[in-house]
C-alpha cells in the first residue's frame, strides 16, 4: 500500500503541531477521518438533511433510504444473517449497556454468574456491575497471565452451571492481546451460554464475520473505524432481539400507544428510540467504502509490519518496558519509561508533534494487576508507517534528555 497517498486522504495531516509534522499514534483512542467521510457529512447536511422514519416528504424519504442503505452495508460488511440484526447506537459503550440492561433484566437473577476477563475496558465491566448490584449476580474474572494474555483454559475453568453470559474483549487496548474469540464462542455454545464481544479494538483491524465467529452480540465503535463520532453498532442475533425488552422508550420505537398499554415495534426499530444520528449513519457507509477499497487484510498486514518495527525499535531502548508479550498482538504498544511518569511522556512527546495517550486507558483492573497506575500507549492506524515509529523513538529520546538535565 502507498501510505503517503493514503495519508493524503486525511486532511488533518496537512497541519503541524508545535511546528512539527503531526505523528498521530492514538488510533486506539479514536482514528482520524478521511476526506470522503468528512465531505459526506457536510454534503448530507447541505443537500439531503431530514429526520428519518417520520415524514413522507421527499427529503425525509431520501434520508430514510440513505439511513437504511447504511444498515444494509453494515449487514454485508459484518456478514450478519439479517439486516434487522444491526442496531445503531451512540457508541460501543451504549451497545454493551443495551445488552447488559435488557439481557440482565430478563435472564440474570440472584446468584447467577457473568464471566468477563481482567483485560476488559470499563465499558465492558461497569454495565455488568450495574446488573450485579441490581440483581445480586456474581462477576467472575478470567485472569491475565504474565504475557498479558487470557488463556482459554482459564475461561473454561470458570464456566459453571450458573454462568449466564460471557462478555469479552476482542483485542485488549492495553496489552494488545488478541483473544481466541471463535474458540471461546464454540466453548460457550457447548453449554448454551451467549457471548458478547467488545469489538471496539477488533473491528478496525480485522475481518469481522459474524457467521464465522458465531457470537450472540458484537459491539462496534465507528469513530475508531475512520468513521464519525457519536455512532456505534450492536450486532445481535435476531432471536435475542425478538426476546429482549426495549432498552429505552420514546418516539419511533413503538407500535401502538394507548392509555392502558403500549406495544413495541419489531427490531431494529424497537432498539432505536428518538431522533437518530442520521448524518453519522449515512457517512459511515463511506468509512466502510474506505476500508474495503484498501482491503481489511491489507490494512492488518501493514499495521502488523509497523507494529513489529515499533516493538523492535523501542526494545533497543533499555529504559523502556513494553507492556505485555501476547501470542497474538493487535496494533497497540503500551510502555513505561524508567523514572518518567506516562503523563509527562505524552506531554513532552507532544512538543515534537507526536500524539500518544497516557493513563490507565479505562482499564484500572488490568493496571492494578500489572502493578501500574498508568502507561503510555502508541497505537497504529492505516496511515502510520515506519517513519512515524522513528519519530516516536526520537521523541522518546528527547523526553529522556529533559529528565537527565
Amino acid at each position: 500500500m502507498d501510505i503517503k497517498n493514503i495519508k493524503n486522504e486525511f486532511p488533518i495531516f496537512t497541519q503541524k503541531i508545535n511546528g512539527k509534522p503531526l505523528v498521530y499514534l492514538d488510533s486506539a483512542n479514536s482514528s482520524q477521518k478521511p476526506k470522503i467521510v468528512i465531505d459526506r457529512i457536510s454534503n448530507f447536511y447541505e443537500t439531503e438533511y431530514s429526520n428519518v422514519g417520520r415524514s413522507v416528504h421527499s427529503l425525509a424519504v431520501k434520508a430514510t433510504n440513505r439511513f437504511e442503505a447504511t444498515r444494509d452495508r453494515v449487514k454485508k460488511y459484518m456478514n450478519a444473517a439479517y439486516r434487522e440484526e444491526i442496531i445503531f447506537t451512540k457508541g460501543a459503550t451504549e451497545a454493551i449497556n443495551l445488552v447488559a440492561s435488557t439481557y440482565g433484566k430478563k435472564h440474570i437473577n440472584k446468584g447467577d454468574e457473568i464471566l468477563i476477563t481482567e483485560l476488559e475496558h470499563h465499558s465492558n465491566y461497569v454495565p455488568w456491575h450495574f446488573v450485579r448490584s441490581e440483581k445480586g449476580a456474581v462477576i467472575r474474572f478470567a485472569p491475565v497471565n504474565e504475557n498479558g494474555d487470557v488463556e482459554i483454559d482459564e475461561i473454561r475453568k470458570l464456566i459453571s452451571k450458573k454462568t449466564k453470559i460471557i462478555a469479552i474483549t476482542h483485542i485488549s487496548n492495553v496489552t494488545g492481546a488478541v483473544l481466541p474469540i471463535k474458540q471461546i464462542v464454540d466453548l460457550a455454545k457447548e453449554k448454551n451460554i451467549p457471548v458478547l464481544i467488545d469489538g471496539t479494538q477488533g473491528a478496525p483491524h480485522s475481518h469481522i464475520d459474524m457467521q464465522n465467529i458465531g457470537c450472540d452480540f458484537y459491539a462496534v465503535s465507528c469513530h475508531k473505524m475512520y468513521g464519525p463520532n457519536g455512532l456505534g453498532i450492536l450486532y445481535a442475533k435476531k432471536k435475542w432481539l425478538d426476546d429482549l425488552p426495549p432498552y429505552q422508550g420514546g418516539g419511533g420505537m413503538i407500535n401502538e400507544v394507548k392509555k392502558e398499554d403500549i406495544t413495541f415495534a419489531e427490531s431494529p426499530t424497537k432498539f432505536e428510540p428518538g431522533t437518530m444520528q442520521t448524518a453519522e449513519v449515512v457517512s459511515f457507509a463511506e468509512s466502510i467504502n474506505f476500508i474495503e477499497k484498501l482491503g481489511i487484510q491489507n490494512i492488518a498486514s501493514h499495521e502488523n509490519e509497523v507494529l513489529e518495527y515499533g516493538l523492535e525499535t523501542l526494545r533497543k531502548n533499555n529504559s523502556i518496558n513494553i507492556i505485555g508479550n501476547p501470542k497474538n498482538r493487535g496494533s497497540v504498544l503500551c510502555f513505561t519509561i524508567k523514572d518518567i511518569h506516562p503523563h509527562d511522556i505524552a506531554t513532552i512527546l507532544d512538543d515534537d508533534g507526536v500524539a500518544i495517550r497516557a493513563g490507565h486507558h479505562c482499564c484500572q483492573i488490568l493496571h492494578e494487576k500489572l502493578g501500574l497506575s498508568a502507561t503510555a500507549r502508541a497505537s497504529i492506524g492505516v496511515y502510520n508507517d515506519k517513519e512515524d515509529i522513528d519519530k516516536l523513538s526520537e521523541a522518546i529520546k528527547n523526553c529522556q534528555k529533559v529528565f537527565q538535565n
